[in-house]
């Protein structure tokens, strides 16, 4: 039998997650919103702008009012809630065994020597269930990190691609429909239509409201109405919540049912997939020669093929974001499914939202880097675009049918199927040969895989 050991102290190279050893610098930015102590000061703002909605109530005489200093004292906690202050509530909670309990306890040792706090300490959590205060916890978390790091990130990205679909507008590039040589384009327009799928993408994801309750144990009022029982609570619970940026949900159990939360997650989950796509469709132009990566000095490709320079960044991307997919969408689809008015199924699945949003930043950081090494080689694709005249054979068989040549398509095809490497002189001898008008005549002659581009430039350059 195996000998077991302590485990070792906890660093970013013992850590079990990645997220938080390997990659734990690409990810920080995440941690003051979706780690515990993200969750607990979250929580304590909560319950803190609650007890100050109502002590600002004249119809709860009992609560208050608070002097401005007093509410001035309240958003500090908040506002400077430490590291500290959360080891405290996690000692208070190794005896409640209640994480949202020891909030509220701790929020009463914190203000025990303030007198107006003091007088005012039962309406701490008042007629409220864990999950009023979670629910809209949750929401605030979702919301400004979405605002304040993961849709600037991929606007980054966005931004990024504008600057090559604008730098690239008019260089061609042949398209590879089914792999196979097709209709030529520009590599700016390949990448100004990313852009666009990407630009509406993230604007799906800005534009889910974050929804919040607070309307107590199965989201009637029933304790809210047996100490105020004609006090219009629904009212006041939606200033309370759009008060604090969310929209408030009127219809709920003991849980806000999180569809919003299933509408943001796949929203990112659609980016996420727009994205993987570019991941492979770069790491394959890079593959044929239309892309050089820049290389870092002291930087290894292989371990034993010192010529190597992988797509790794590219490969990162689309490994994580694969993660965070799998993450976004059982929470998409678990969340909204809770049994009756409440089980706790839900709680240790929203734990995890950071560790799904956290893949997403990791696969969006990779990207970027990615981006940054790219190298177009022109040769590359002009070579592409010479040993490919057949693609022209679309052209010419569309002026043919301008003109009334019935079998155009036909003629074209045993001209140029399946020859592969029919040549400049090959087709400008058929299209000579045509009994059409000498303009359009001389517009063909004109064409060459390189300028056969339709508005690709001009689309490349409108995003």
């Amino acid at each position: 039998m195996a000998a077991t050991q302590d485990p070792p102290s906890l660093d970013t190279l013992t850590a079990l997650s990645p997220l938080d050893g390997r990659y734990a610098s690409k990810t920080a930015s995440l941690r003051g919103w979706f780690s515990e102590f993200g969750l607990m000061k979250a929580r304590v703002r909560v319950e803190i702008e609650w007890l100050i909605a109502l002590a600002a109530e004249p119809a709860i005489g009992e609560c208050g009012p608070f002097s401005p200093a007093t509410v001035d004292a309240l958003r500090a906690g908040a506002r400077d809630f430490s590291v500290a202050d959360a080891a405290r509530i996690k000692a208070i909670e190794a005896t409640t065994n209640h994480d949202v309990k020891a909030v509220e306890y701790w929020l009463r040792e914190r203000f025990a020597t303030h007198a107006e706090v003091l007088g005012a300490q039962s309406f701490i959590h008042f007629a409220c269930t864990s999950e009023d205060i979670n629910n809209l916890s949750h929401a605030l978390m979702l919301s400004e990190s979405r605002a304040q790091c993961l849709v600037p990130q991929l606007r980054r990205i966005e931004a990024a691609l504008v600057a090559i679909a604008h730098a690239h507008a008019s260089r061609a590039m042949l398209s590879r429909t089914h792999g196979q040589a097709a209709t030529p384009t520009t590599l700016g327009k390949e990448i100004a239509n990313v852009v666009m799928r990407l630009r509406r993408a993230t604007g799906d994801i800005a534009a889910v409201e974050c929804l919040g309750k607070i309307n107590g144990a199965v989201g009637n009022y029933n304790a809210h109405l047996s100490a105020y029982p004609s006090f219009d609570w629904p009212a006041f619970a939606e200033r309370f919540v759009n008060g604090l940026d969310l929209r408030f949900n009127a219809y709920t159990i003991q849980i806000e049912p999180h569809d919003y939360m299933a509408a943001l997650f796949d929203a990112y989950a659609r980016a996420n997939t727009i994205l993987i796509d570019l991941d492979r469709d770069l790491w394959g132009y890079i593959s044929v020669g239309y892309f050089r990566q820049r290389v870092k000095e002291g930087e290894v490709g292989s371990s034993t093929m010192p010529h190597k320079v992988n797509p790794i960044d590219f490969e990162n991307s689309e490994g994580n974001l694969g993660l965070a997919n799998a993450l976004l969408r059982h929470l998409a689809e678990k969340l909204p499914v809770s049994r009756w008015q409440r089980d706790l199924t839900d709680s240790t699945v929203l734990r995890n939202m950071g560790v799904a949003l956290g893949y997403c930043l990791l696969g969006w950081d990779a990207l970027l880097r990615g981006l940054g090494k790219l190298e177009v080689n022109e040769q590359a694709l002009q070579d592409d675009l010479d040993a490919h005249w057949d693609v022209l054979a679309e052209p010419i068989q569309t002026v043919m049918r301008k003109h009334g040549i019935g079998d155009a398509y036909e003629q074209l095809k045993a001209l140029t199927r399946g020859k592969g490497g029919i040549d400049a002189a090959s087709l400008q001898d058929f299209v000579r040969g045509l009994s059409i008008p000498e303009a359009d005549k001389q517009t063909l002659l004109a064409l060459t895989p390189s300028n056969y581009l339709g508005a690709a430039e001009k689309l490349a350059r409108a995003v």
